[in-house]
């Protein structure tokens, strides 16, 4: 009784605009002072105007776990960063290894295809149209290519003078238009080519 009227009797001598702390000790000794309690200690700053307390250990806590919390965000978003680079880096690698294997059967075949009949599409520099479809641009590289060798394969394409990616196209299916020296169109759907290779 004696021990709780001095503190209380310390509290209301203390300027009120000075923070109370309650400190307990790891042996469970408890003490009150102005000034904030030492590392390893439990916490209490005690509100001596509304007598309410705020459990400081629980508040470091929670800041705490609010920083680890951003810090696996910000950690998360990294690596999300990281794999949308890696995979437009392998997008754009295996478009050029198509774009190549296409300027490769043009250059030795002048006499079935114009010199500019399979245009590489660069990834940075696309057609409106082409761009709707980049995630696919290598799939589009190698139907331009096998569009051209059908057409061909009918007898009735002279020459190809020039492949692209149809207007015609559609989220479940690209289609490729085929302009031949004689005049002669062809769309080729990815249904077809696929049925073909199969």
């Amino acid at each position: 009784m004696k021990f709780t009227l001095l503190t209380l009797g310390l509290l209301v001598s203390m300027p009120l605009s000075a923070g109370v702390y309650k400190c307990t000790d790891a042996s469970g000794n408890k003490t009150y002072r102005s000034k904030p309690c030492a590392e390893g200690q439990n916490k209490v700053e005690l509100n001596v105007k509304t007598g309410g307390s705020t459990d400081l250990n629980q508040q470091e806590n929670q800041k705490a776990l609010s920083q680890q919390e951003q810090e696996a965000k910000e950690a998360q978003k990294k690596l999300e960063e990281q794999d949308l680079i890696q995979k437009q880096t392998q997008l754009k690698q295996s478009t050029l290894d198509e774009s190549a294997k296409n300027q490769f059967l043009i250059k030795n075949n002048p006499q079935k295809y114009s010199a500019f009949a399979i245009p590489p599409y660069k990834f940075d520099d696309l057609t409106p149209l082409v761009k709707i479809y980049q995630n696919r641009l290598p799939d589009i590289e190698r139907f331009r290519r096998q569009a051209a060798e059908k057409s061909l394969a009918t007898g009735q394409c002279g020459r190809v003078e020039s492949v692209e990616l149809s207007d015609k196209s559609t989220k479940d299916g690209l289609v490729i238009l085929v302009d031949c020296s004689s005049a002669k169109k062809f769309y080729v759907s990815e249904q077809e080519l696929a049925t073909n290779s199969q």
